[in-house]
């Protein structure tokens, strides 16, 4: 099979539509279909085939969707990247990776160019929004001289479709191999879900003439399937792997998307309320900028419906703070570019269990709590999640020996630590790798977290470990106060020290403007450590 065949089966099973509105232009998916036929058909003009890594480094953009399935449909590995890397960055993943081209648009394009220099592999790359920069190929001269019609190429199932690098904060980015099967499971399984628990019936009552008697006898009909009348908010990064899942199963659902080249509080509050907008995916600083936003009250945000969360804790006083003021439930979600970008999720038929990343969300999956033996834990136990499923990655790029110490018998070892409850519900506690080791004792920076968010005044928070003589590691919190607020550390120390038994509380706060995180808003706690 090949996922790319999936936007051409939405044409005939919908028609054509208008599927995606951007910067002021709506998009029919007839449209994004011809545009990624042109642009395979102008890839393979450069000599790009089965096999060949294609980058994609941009902002969110109508052409981010063409190229997904373009790449795929001749055969080529997708390879989406974070428009923000730095030139050293994404040298290193476009030597890992092989990159044969790179598609980019004039924001970005002479980080590319530099990049470039360091990375001989690399012998295209085309501009989408200029003609004029050396060096570069113009994404309007080859469109414009290519077939909107393109034979797909038939692809194996276990073929790379897509490599997915990893955000790197605790070593260098690995490359996440995802199959064609493993896209389309995802995508499958996911909208499965949308028609068993979020679905629409319709009632249709008609007459219908008997040719025998000639009366009209009256017959009711009931047709159940995915409300078409969806419309979803894009604000998340094409990039991560959400981009890839967006797309996948947007083609399943047929329904509506407002895009966002940048994440932005104002033009997010203006689309909502302009589009009617029913569902929205967004990570929680997205959510806590919306809730402070000064004119929030000016919006209307009574379209809503169902709204997501995902990619890093989400703070219990947030999604209650959001219920009180919108009127929905933020549903709390996990996922691992590893295992698909849908993992868990709290069940769209029931009232959400806050605090909890939800349930197995996909049938085809499995996912279970195991020991440091690698036994299977009871409910409430904690200890590492695992996944095992067709949504699994096929491996990292070049790395059989990391792949080895993460895949075992088929369970895919996540490194998030937490538990399930007798209900099914999963509860992470922190990751593996983040915990802290103080005088012995484990201490998971989420917990304390938690408590520094419940101050007042506090905006966000983050915790690491920090050298320290006499314990190994001691604890060090790094804090955001809201604008107009002041607090002490001695302060934020007690307040802890009055939730948290004392090895758990931190013994240092720095106050800072704003904590560094990637594209979707995690803290990344590799750049904390460095402020030690």
């Amino acid at each position: 099979m090949n996922i790319g065949s999936g936007i051409e089966d939405n044409v005939r099973r919908f028609g054509e539509y208008e599927a995606l509105y951007f910067e002021g232009t709506w998009h029919t998916n007839v449209e994004v279909n011809h545009d990624a036929n042109r642009l395979g058909n102008a890839l393979k003009g450069l000599r790009i085939g089965r096999g060949d890594r294609v980058a994609i480094q941009m902002p969110n953009c109508p052409e981010i969707l063409s190229a997904f399935p373009a790449i795929y449909k001749i055969g080529a590995v997708v390879v989406p990247l974070n428009p923000l890397l730095r030139p050293d960055q994404a040298a290193y993943i476009y030597r890992d990776c092989g990159a044969k081209a790179i598609i980019t648009s004039s924001d970005f394009v002479h980080r590319v160019l530099e990049a470039r220099k360091q990375t001989p592999t690399l012998q295209h790359v085309i501009l989408t929004d200029r003609d004029d920069v050396p060096g570069t190929i113009s994404y309007h001269d080859i469109m414009s001289t290519s077939s909107s019609t393109l034979t797909v190429e038939q692809t194996d199932n276990d073929d790379v479709a897509a490599l997915i690098y990893t955000a790197g904060t605790t070593g260098p980015p690995k490359g996440v191999m995802h199959t064609h099967y493993s896209l389309y499971v995802n995508a499958l399984f996911f909208y499965e879900y949308v028609l068993v628990h979020r679905s629409l019936t319709l009632q249709l009552n008609s007459r219908v003439l008997n040719p025998k008697t000639l009366q009209l006898n009256e017959v009711d009909q009931q047709v159940s399937g995915v409300n078409r009348a969806m419309v979803s908010l894009g604000v998340l990064p094409l990039s991560h792997s959400y981009g890839i899942a967006f797309a996948n199963t947007s083609n399943f659902v047929g329904g509506r998307s407002i895009l966002l080249r940048w994440w932005n509080v104002e033009e997010a509050l203006k689309a909502i309320q302009t589009f009617r907008v029913t569902q929205m995916a967004a990570v929680p600083t997205m959510y806590i900028q919306i809730l402070e936003y000064p004119d929030l009250d000016k919006y209307d945000l009574s379209s809503l419906e169902d709204c997501q969360c995902g990619a890093a804790p989400l703070p219990v006083e947030v999604a209650l703070k959001w219920k009180q003021k919108v009127g929905v439930d933020i549903r709390e979600g996990w996922g691992l570019t590893e295992s698909g970008a849908t993992t868990t999720g709290q069940p769209g038929d029931l009232p959400p269990k806050y605090g909890s990343i939800g349930k197995c969300l996909l049938k085809c999956n499995t996912i279970k709590v195991f020991g440091e033996k690698g036994q299977e834990l009871p409910p409430g136990q904690r200890g590492e999640l695992v996944i095992k499923g067709p949504t699994l990655m096929k491996g990292y790029w070049n790395l059989p020996e990391e792949t080895a110490k993460t895949i075992k018998d088929g369970w895919f070892y996540t490194g998030d630590l937490g538990y399930v409850d007798e209900d099914g519900y999963f509860y992470i506690s922190g990751r593996k790798k983040d915990i802290i080791i103080r005088g012995g004792e484990n201490v998971s920076p989420v917990e304390v977290e938690e408590i520094l968010l419940q101050h007042p005044v506090v905006a966000e928070a983050g915790v690491v470990g920090i050298p320290d003589a006499v314990y190994g590691e001691e604890i060090k919190a790094f804090v955001v106060i809201k604008p107009g607020k002041r607090v002490s550390e001695e302060e934020l120390i007690a307040f802890c020290k009055d939730r948290l038994p004392t090895f758990k509380s931190p013994k240092k706060v720095q106050f800072m403007k704003s904590l560094p995180r990637n594209i979707l808003g995690k803290v990344l706690r590799a750049e904390l450590r460095k402020l030690g």
